[in-house]
């Protein structure tokens, strides 16, 4: 009997031991040593917030308003602890996360939130398509669902090559942002450079701002770029804004007069996805989706 006891309390020791192996993951700040499989977890991201409940991980706790309506039913009755600028301490301790994650709009919170537990900052680099896959790798690493984040990965590289298989050949592309009446230009080195990556094709204009929130333009700019594609993302919908929508704000004779819109070649991108959760793995799987589709059509 003495036996026995002494080898269920060796298990409990090796499982215990097991339960607390530190793993290394590379974050937007540099490699960093965590825990393995925190249990309780608050997420301040919403690409982050994408990629962990794809990969089968359900934060304990997040932001107040999520924007994105399937990330709201995946979250299910997690906590509410403030907002990406405004993170709510008192909340966010009373939930007591193992760890919490920032990234992107709420980065710069991560000394606010650190002052609760341990924090992490995984906001995507320049080349989003990188940083998406390498952000799923470490959440699979952290959370011991390898397997899991590897299928995830396959995922998106066999959505790229049937993205750039279906654009091959097709022209060129601007990529535009309505607000409201408002319109702005992204070219290849902006945010949303990545939708020139993912698809293979050039800028109709070279040389656009790689400003936060693009270059400014008017519908003379559309006209004289008279691109082949036009990739259009509305910020006001994205954000739930009550505004006039993208098509009314492109509407003219002179953008009606361009190649993209003559031949029906305007894609409307989800805008929650690409604006609030850009990177995570059902933002970016649904936006390449919706690009293979919208090429693949065009003859």
């Amino acid at each position: 009997m003495r036996h026995v006891a002494l080898s269920g309390l060796m298990a409990i020791a090796m499982s215990t031991a097991a339960l607390a192996q530190d793993v290394t993951i590379a974050t937007a700040q540099g490699d960093v040593t965590l825990p393995a499989n925190p249990e309780t977890v608050a997420v301040y991201d919403m690409g982050a917030l994408d990629s962990l409940t794809a990969l089968g991980v359900v934060p304990a706790a997040t932001i107040d308003n999520i924007l994105v309506p399937e990330l709201r039913e995946a979250v299910g009755d997690a906590a509410q602890v403030g907002t990406l600028f405004e993170p709510d301490l008192e909340a966010l301790a009373g939930v007591g996360p193992d760890l919490t994650i920032v990234g992107g709009r709420s980065s710069t919170q991560l000394a606010a939130v650190s002052q609760v537990g341990t924090a992490i900052d995984m906001t995507f680099g320049d080349d989003l398509l990188a940083s998406a896959r390498e952000r799923i790798a470490a959440y699979g690493t952290l959370f011991g669902h390898e397997d899991r984040a590897a299928e995830m990965i396959a995922t998106i590289d066999a959505r790229l090559e049937a993205t750039r298989a279906a654009s091959e050949g097709k022209g060129d592309m601007l990529v535009v942002m309505t607000n409201g009446p408002k319109i702005a230009a992204y070219g290849a080195d902006s945010r949303f450079g990545w939708l020139h990556d993912a698809t293979g094709l050039p800028e109709a204009v070279e040389g656009v701002d790689r400003a936060d929130h693009g270059q400014g333009i008017s519908h003379e700019f559309i006209a004289e770029a008279d691109p082949d594609w036009l990739i259009v993302i509305d910020r006001s919908a994205a954000i739930g804004e009550e505004s006039q929508g993208a098509e009314q704000t492109l509407s003219s004779d002179l953008v009606a007069g361009t190649k993209a819109w003559s031949k029906g070649q305007v894609i409307y991108l989800d805008p929650a996805e690409t604006y609030i959760s850009a990177g995570g793995f059902r933002a970016l799987t649904d936006t390449l989706d919706q690009l293979t589709e919208a090429f693949a059509a065009a003859h």
